[in-house]
């Protein structure tokens, strides 16, 4: 059974934003554009909270 906790879904700019932690790798992020693609970093994070900040940067949001 896959341990994998999602944190957030945001839908920003027509894209949607998901923040999720798995034991092996963290918190990530992930972005899945309105035609399909999915994009995102193999980069750890240590907190859902610099994950969610990353995925925004990268969508140009500046909440």
């Amino acid at each position: 059974m896959s341990q994998v906790k999602v944190d957030t879904v945001l839908c920003v700019n027509d894209s949607v934003l998901m923040v999720f932690y798995t034991p092996g790798h963290c918190w990530q992020f992930r972005i899945i554009s309105r035609t399909g693609g999915i994009f995102g970093e193999q980069k750890i994070f240590y907190t859902a909270e610099a994950a969610l900040r990353t995925g925004l940067e990268w969508l140009g949001d500046e909440r």
